[in-house]
């Protein structure tokens, strides 16, 4: 059985500069940039409600970090550091290092490609529960917000949205996927990439930004709601993989489009003179930018399908206590 110092040491890798102490004392110690504000965000995955007992532990850690990652993005933060807590059930503690060893791959594969350093953390014996939380700097006043949408601001989507939900309903035998459909959406849902690099490129050009975790509607709306402001979005103009758009002529999959879930792509809005600027990022980036609807004065979001008709679903995204 593995001891709590011999699971720390698995998670214990050297230090880059800006820390001034990481693993193993009683706090961390880090040294922002001159002239930088920090961004925090906590994310916690549980097992049986986030992922299934049985869910890739590589792919897990990969994930764990990801979904903290894309927050990073939706401010236009440079992530820099990560805290990690765990619990872990018995089981994996006594007989499976392996599984621990796989879960920190993913990790820190991932914490590397975008120099994040782990700096401290928590493990405690429990159901399997991870708790990740980053920091990262930017430069005062430069944070994207959700407070900024202006009315006459175009409405624009990175990536493809719905995979991931997509997933989830196969997973759920609410639909059946073709073999190699299933491969698509389920690397969408545990193989996410964070738009950070995005993120930094959107300072200067956007009012107002998110990331789409609990879905588009869900996520849209709280820009609405800090913004004051309305929307109208044309559901046509949503993008889409060719795997979600066979199925979209069903209700769960317009469901997966619109109030899905864990597509960690970037909501954002900006105004009509930056839609070249946008349109030439989206070229240099590689990235599918994708121009959705418009903000309104007053309140409310608006769906229209294709024929002009308001859409109105039974629920606009992911909720923590009233998912079944």
């Amino acid at each position: 059985m593995l001891s709590e110092s011999e699971i720390i040491r698995l998670f214990t890798r050297s230090d880059p500069p800006n820390v001034v102490l990481g693993v193993g004392d009683d706090a961390a110690l880090i040294r922002p940039e001159t002239g930088m504000e920090l961004a925090i965000s906590t994310d916690m995955l549980v097992s049986g409600q986030h992922f299934s007992a049985g869910a890739d532990p590589f792919k897990l850690g990969h994930k764990a970090l990801a979904v903290n990652l894309s927050d990073m993005a939706a401010m236009g933060a440079n992530p820099r550091w990560a805290t990690l807590a765990l619990a872990l059930p018995e089981t994996v503690v006594r007989t499976n290092k392996k599984w621990l060893e796989a879960f920190a791959n993913g990790f820190f594969e991932l914490a590397r490609s975008h120099q994040v350093a782990l700096i401290g953390g928590d493990i405690t014996r429990g159901p399997l529960t991870i708790c990740v939380q980053i920091i990262g700097e930017i430069a005062k006043g430069k944070a994207l917000r959700r407070s900024g949408a202006k009315r006459g601001d175009d409405i624009w989507i990175s990536g493809q949205l719905g995979d991931a939900a997509l997933a989830i309903l196969h997973e759920q035998q609410h639909i059946k996927l073709e073999p190699s459909e299933l491969a698509k959406c389920l690397t969408a849902l545990n193989l996410p990439v964070a738009r950070v690099e995005l993120g930094q490129r959107l300072i200067g050009l956007v009012h107002s930004a998110i990331d789409i975790s609990d879905g588009l509607l869900a996520d849209l709306g709280h820009i609405l709601e800090c913004s004051k402001v309305a929307a109208i979005i044309e559901m046509k103009e949503i993008n889409c993989s060719a795997v979600l758009e066979k199925y979209l002529p069903q209700s769960q999959a317009i469901n997966c489009l619109l109030a899905g879930g864990d597509d960690y792509e970037l909501c954002f809005t900006a105004p009509k003179a930056k839609r070249g600027k946008i349109k030439a990022l989206s070229q240099e980036t590689g990235i599918s930018l994708t121009r959705i609807g418009r903000i309104d004065t007053g309140e409310g979001l608006v769906v229209l399908d294709t024929t002009g008709n308001a859409i109105t679903l039974e629920t606009t995204g992911y909720d923590h206590f009233r998912a079944t």
